[in-house]
């Protein structure tokens, strides 16, 4: 690919020193970033991007998302989580197919790249992984992804229900085939979706799987009162606990939400080294609550940002994310509880960690992926920017229409409204006529 030059940037580099360089330089090197600094010249340069006036931040990184639910988007608003998933969410899901699924991730990851989001770790539905993979490959996003995992529950329909050895058969031949796809740039993660519509023999077998391939577990555990009540009278035990004793938890896990755990579930955590991802917006809109979220990084875990779904948040924006996680833990614990570094390191070097990437993403560092945002703050919203602190400008002001260019491997995907690899209006299209085939049928249209 060459070399591409970045020049006269303010670099939000979220490097160990968190420096922020002025007027800097980053040059790169194909996928790599191989200079950062000020006055680096542009010798050897193929490209150069002129970025005066202009800041550079990391690719932006989401370690919860629900690909396949973009397409839900504004379908299913003002319920909670249980009723949300059986009466909407399950329905909706049950009657996707290979086409509804492509278009759905590619709606999905458009939004991410278009707001600044680079790597993903994403949970699609029980069937039609493959086209999700397909959409993945093609956008040239970063991402860990893998089939939701269902062989337990009542309420879960036709359409999503699976024997255990079938939730496993199928997992592993979708890991065998994109576990390290696209140069690295893909793999994979056993997803059994909860304890509610897991059995006890799927979550442990999840977990041993992933073990020997050396994929990730990615699941949700305590989002809502009722999904743990649940457990607690079939399994007999809180959430955390349960997957602790299935062998499901460690330092290749995300948890999704954590938002009803006590104080021994938080040492569990702490203790296994398990990743939590916080999805704030998400948490309010389906009424869940508030996750203890500064608790649980003084006690040493690890925890980064996610938007879900758009089914559930409406939004896949890592900027309202950000904002909602600095904002929302205040008024409990006061106007520090949360301050603008720290959720922006929980949106970049965190879910780098998380995804087991901390040494090829997540800051601006010489030898690591160029993985890179540019921001035009030069706006009212987020103006005046003289001796104001720019993590504080980014979390507290910027919106993800100051984006204006988005790098993954050194390539740009989205530049000024237009994408490298998608045409945004056959998207849009295609997107509602999936949209109205899968309410007809779910059988909820009119």
């Amino acid at each position: 690919m060459g070399r591409t030059l970045i020049s006269g940037a303010s670099i939000v580099t979220m490097d160990p020193e968190k420096r922020v360089i002025k007027n800097g330089d980053i040059l790169i090197d194909g996928d790599r970033i191989v200079g950062v600094g000020t006055d680096l010249g542009a010798a050897g340069a193929e490209k150069k991007i002129d970025a005066r006036g202009k800041v550079v931040i990391p690719g932006l990184v989401q370690i919860h998302v629900h690909l396949c639910q973009a397409l839900f988007r504004g379908l299913s608003d003002d319920l909670e989580l249980m009723d949300w998933l059986k009466y909407r969410t399950w329905p909706l899901e049950a009657s996707h197919d290979d086409e509804s699924i492509y278009y759905s991730v590619h709606l999905g990851i458009a939004e991410l790249l278009r707001g600044g989001t680079t790597s993903i770790v994403d949970m699609g539905t029980v069937h039609h992984h493959e086209s999700a993979f397909r959409a993945i490959e093609e956008s040239g996003i970063r991402a860990i992804s893998g089939k939701a995992m269902m062989d337990w529950g009542d309420d879960v329909p036709k359409g999503l229900s699976e024997t255990t050895e079938e939730s496993l058969e199928e997992s592993m031949s979708l890991a065998e085939r994109w576990h390290g796809a696209a140069g690295g740039r893909i793999r994979y993660a056993f997803s059994p979706r909860f304890a509610v519509s897991c059995s006890e023999r799927l979550l442990r077998e999840a977990g041993e799987l992933a073990r020997g391939l050396g994929a990730h577990v990615h699941t949700h555990s305590s989002e809502n009162e009722n999904e743990i009540e649940i457990v607690e009278r079939e399994r007999g035990a809180r959430n955390i606990t349960h997957l602790d004793d299935m062998g499901l938890l460690g330092p290749s896990t995300i948890v999704a939400h954590c938002v009803h755990v006590d104080d021994a579930e938080r040492a569990i955590l702490a203790r296994t080294g398990t990743h939590v991802a916080h999805c704030p917006s998400a948490n309010q809109k389906l009424a869940s609550g508030i996750a203890q979220v500064p608790e649980m990084l003084d006690e040493g875990i690890n925890v980064g940002l996610g938007a879900d779904g758009a089914g559930c948040n409406n939004n896949l924006d890592q900027f309202i994310e950000m904002r909602m996680a600095a904002l929302i833990h205040k008024p409990r614990l006061g106007p520090t509880a949360m301050p603008a570094l720290t959720v922006l390191e929980m949106a970049t070097v965190r879910g780098a960690r998380a995804m087991g990437l901390e040494h090829e993403i997540g800051s601006i560092e010489e030898g690591k992926k160029a993985d890179l945002v540019l921001l035009d703050l030069a706006r009212p919203h987020a103006w005046p920017s003289a001796g104001v602190d720019l993590p504080s400008r980014i979390v507290y002001s910027a919106h993800s229409s100051d984006v204006v260019l988005t790098m993954v491997d050194g390539k740009v995907l989205y530049e000024e409204g237009r994408f490298a690899a998608v045409d945004q209006g056959e998207i849009l299209s295609r997107c509602d006529e999936a949209v109205t085939r899968l309410l007809t049928k779910a059988g909820l249209r009119g």
